[in-house]
């Protein structure tokens, strides 16, 4: 197995940071320094990181945006701008409470924890840590993320107290045996907020699968938003703003 892919499933490092603190000699591998991308170990083997590479790990900052509409998550397209381009200095919430002084070192390798449409309002969030990454949107992730969601009903214009007049069996559907892509998609939890709201709790993150989900049962998303994701809440984070994650905030 190669080395890097071994210290990511051990929680050590995302694949880029293992293959970065290897370049740099801060890897050892029973007790032999490993210097050599690519390199192949085997499970049973001890793997030792320097403190450096440790010192650099815990400098990674996590950066929780509330997206507006108007722009996309990840790198520019179609002539609409990144969600990223609103992490400075100005727009920084005043309610931060961590301690962290802004640097624009911050914005390198500043990448998105599952992504939010175009369309999309809510929880956004930006790391440089790839076990943070890893937590939300890997293979084996299951946080839960947690959306409101205003919903019309094509078939019913007429209709606008949807909580009391849309089939039970449709939000029945929606809670389990949704098919997309030839693929069952796990239990959500889904409920209603309001006459025209459901909340929808998803442990998976295909994409545009709320809208897709709703289109099956035979409703339209009018807006959606993300307040949630793991034991991370939006709050009372404004839109077009951002905080850091504290040291004691934690997503599992």
């Amino acid at each position: 197995m190669r080395l890097s892919k071994l210290m990511a499933e051990r929680g050590l490092a995302s694949r880029r940071e293992a293959d970065e603190w290897i370049e740099q000699g801060f890897v050892r591998v029973d007790g032999v320094v490993v210097a050599t991308l690519g390199t192949r170990v085997l499970p049973t083997q001890l793997i030792e990181i320097e403190p450096k590479a440790q010192l650099q790990q815990a400098q990674l900052v996590t950066v929780l945006l509330h997206k507006p509409e108007g722009y996309v998550s990840g790198q520019a397209e179609d002539g609409h701008t990144p969600a990223v381009a609103l992490v400075n200095a100005a727009n920084r919430w005043e309610g931060d409470t961590s301690k962290i002084r802004f640097n624009a070192s911050h914005l390198r390798h500043l990448a998105p924890a599952g992504r939010l449409d175009i369309d999309s309002t809510g929880l956004l969030v930006l790391t440089q840590d790839g076990r943070v990454a890893k937590a939300l949107v890997g293979e084996r992730s299951k946080v839960e993320k947690e959306y409101i969601v205003r919903v019309s009903w094509p078939a019913r214009p007429e209709v606008t107290d949807l909580k009391a007049e849309f089939p039970a069996e449709g939000v029945e559907r929606l809670r389990h045996g949704i098919v997309l892509d030839d693929r069952t998609l796990e239990p959500a939890k889904v409920s209603w907020q309001s006459e025209q709201q459901l909340r929808i709790v998803l442990r998976e993150g295909m994409k545009r699968q709320i809208r897709r989900m709703c289109e099956v049962v035979g409703l339209q998303v009018v807006t959606l938003k993300r307040i949630r994701m793991g034991r991370v809440n939006l709050g009372d984070l404004p839109p077009g703003q951002w905080r850091y994650l504290t040291e004691w905030e934690n997503f599992l």
